[in-house]
C-alpha cells in the first residue's frame, strides 16, 4: 500500500510538472505572440509618424484650439513649411495617374471629387479633385483659418474680404442685398507653388477656385464647417463697383479692387463626389 502510495505521489507529481511545463509553454508562446503584436504595432507607430502626413496632422493638432481661435503665428508657420514642402506622393497620389493626364473639357459641368483625410470639431484635411474647367464658386469660410495647398495642375483663384467697416448697398433689392468686399488674389497658380493661407477676416476669406487643367488641392481647415455651429458654407455672385455705384467715370482705376458680393443659393450645377481616401494612413492616438 505505502508502495503504490508513493508511486502514485510520483505519478501525480510527474504530471503536475508536465502541467506546469504545458502552462509555462502556453504563456511563453502568448508573451511571444504579444510582444510580436506590439512590436508590429511600434513599427506601424514609426512608421506613421514619419509620414508627411502624420507630421501635418501633429501640427494641426497643436495649432487648431477650437472654434473661436485664431493659430498662433508660430503654429501657422509650422503648417506653412509642412505644406509648402507637400508633395503628391505624400498624400498617395500620382501625376502619372490618367486623371491628372486628361486635358480634355467635357461638356457639361465637370464633377468635382473631394476625399477626406482627417476630420474632428478642431480641424479638417481634405483634397479636392477638379477636371478642367471646373469651378468651385465663390464661398466663405465663417471663422476659420485655411490652408489651400494646389498639389497637382494648375488653377485661378480669385479671393476677396470684406471691406471694414461693412458697406451694403443702397440700390440693390430688399431681396438680395449686396455687401462691399475688397479683392486679395486674383491670379494662376501651378504646382508646386506655396501655400495659400486666409483668416477669418483677412487672407481672401471669400474665394473661387477655377481649374485650368486637371488639379488636385489639399485644404486644411480649423474649425471645420458645421451647420450646427453656425459655420455653414455661403455662396456669393460678384458684381462689379460701378454696377450699383455712383462714381466719376475719371476716377475708375480706383475702384478696381472693389466688388459687391451678393449671397446666392448652392448652384444648380455645382457636383461633388466623396470619394475613399487612400494615401497613408494617419494614426490618432
Amino acid at each position: 500500500m505505502k508502495v503504490e502510495e508513493k508511486m502514485r505521489g510520483v505519478g501525480g507529481g510527474q504530471a503536475a510538472n508536465g502541467r506546469s511545463r504545458r502552462r509555462r509553454r502556453r504563456r511563453n508562446g502568448e508573451d511571444e505572440a504579444e510582444e510580436e503584436m506590439m512590436r508590429k504595432r511600434t513599427t506601424r507607430r514609426v512608421q506613421a509618424s514619419s509620414t508627411t502626413i502624420q507630421r501635418l496632422f501633429v501640427a494641426c493638432r497643436t495649432a487648431f484650439k477650437g472654434p473661436g481661435t485664431v493659430p498662433h503665428p508660430d503654429d501657422v508657420h509650422v503648417l506653412r513649411l509642412l505644406l509648402d514642402k507637400m508633395r503628391p506622393e505624400d498624400v498617395g497620389l500620382s501625376s502619372d495617374l490618367l486623371f491628372f493626364k486628361s486635358r480634355n473639357a467635357v461638356n457639361r459641368a465637370p464633377r468635382i471629387t473631394y476625399s477626406t483625410v482627417y476630420k474632428c470639431n478642431n480641424f479638417s484635411m481634405c483634397i479636392f479633385f477638379l477636371p478642367p474647367t471646373a469651378v468651385i464658386p465663390l464661398h466663405n469660410h465663417p471663422g476659420m483659418t485655411v490652408f489651400s495647398k494646389l498639389l497637382v495642375g494648375s488653377m485661378h483663384i480669385k479671393s476677396y474680404d470684406w471691406v471694414d467697416p461693412v458697406i451694403i448697398s443702397t440700390d440693390s433689392k430688399p431681396s438680395s442685398q449686396l455687401r462691399l468686399a475688397k479683392l486679395v488674389v486674383d491670379s494662376e497658380f501651378t504646382a508646386p507653388c506655396n501655400t495659400c493661407i486666409l483668416y477669418p477676416t483677412s487672407g481672401g476669406n471669400m474665394h473661387t477656385f477655377r481649374a485650368m487643367t486637371p488639379c488636385a488641392v489639399l485644404d486644411v481647415l480649423g474649425p471645420p464647417y458645421s451647420k450646427e455651429d453656425d459655420r455653414d458654407c455661403t455662396y456669393y455672385h460678384d458684381h462689379p463697383y460701378s454696377s450699383f455705384s455712383d462714381y466719376d467715370s475719371a476716377q475708375q482705376g480706383k475702384y478696381d479692387h472693389l466688388r459687391w458680393l451678393e449671397e446666392i443659393d448652392i448652384p444648380k450645377n455645382l457636383k461633388m463626389d466623396g470619394v475613399e481616401y487612400l494615401g497613408p494612413q494617419i494614426l490618432d492616438d
